[in-house]
């Protein structure tokens, strides 16, 4: 899978949206969930991470033509810094670029432009039985063992929005 050339970093491009979901795809059958579990399409990453206003911003880690993997991060807000910093929702790295110090190369990408951007803080969550948890703790990332990770979607979200539609509230004007 490897192709000529060095390693390098690079912005994804909207004709790499294929290949990510491919990769998210790869990323829910590493994490045990069968990759029909992806409703995501190529179109959704080209609607959402390009453009004006992108929603997420996308990594690509490759090696001469080959893709080897890719970091899906967007900015959150600390209200108490009262700073912004970058949240890794997805950080994939396929087969073959495993074990060559290509994850230090993504993350230490990451923290660069996090620091270019005045961010005092990077994120991400992994999986409890996930091995890379080492591999974030050698870089100098921390376990939080203090926060709890909730979530709400589908029929729950639909559920509790619903309590407000009276029409006494608006996204924005």
């Amino acid at each position: 899978m490897t192709g000529s050339g060095r390693p390098r970093l690079r912005p994804a491009r909207p004709e790499d949206a294929a290949e990510i979901v491919a990769m998210v795809r790869e990323l829910a059958e590493y994490e045990k969930e069968p990759p029909s579990t992806v409703e995501a399409s190529a179109e959704d990453f080209r609607r959402d991470c390009f453009g004006p206003n992108p929603r997420a911003e996308v990594l690509i880690l490759e090696e001469g033509a080959a893709i080897l993997g890719f970091a899906l991060y967007y900015h959150n807000y600390s209200t108490w810094l009262g700073q912004a910093g970058l949240y890794v929702e997805d950080f994939y790295l396929r087969p073959p670029a495993r074990g060559r110090g290509l994850g230090r190369m993504v993350m230490a990408g990451i923290a660069q432009i996090a620091r270019a951007r005045g961010c005092r803080r990077l994120e991400l969550q992994v999986l409890d039985w996930n091995p890379a948890r080492q591999f974030y703790e050698r870089i100098g990332m921390e376990h939080r063992d203090d926060w709890c990770s909730y979530r709400i979607a589908e029929e729950g979200l639909e559920r509790l929005a619903s309590e407000v539609d009276d029409g006494s509230w608006s996204e924005r004007p």
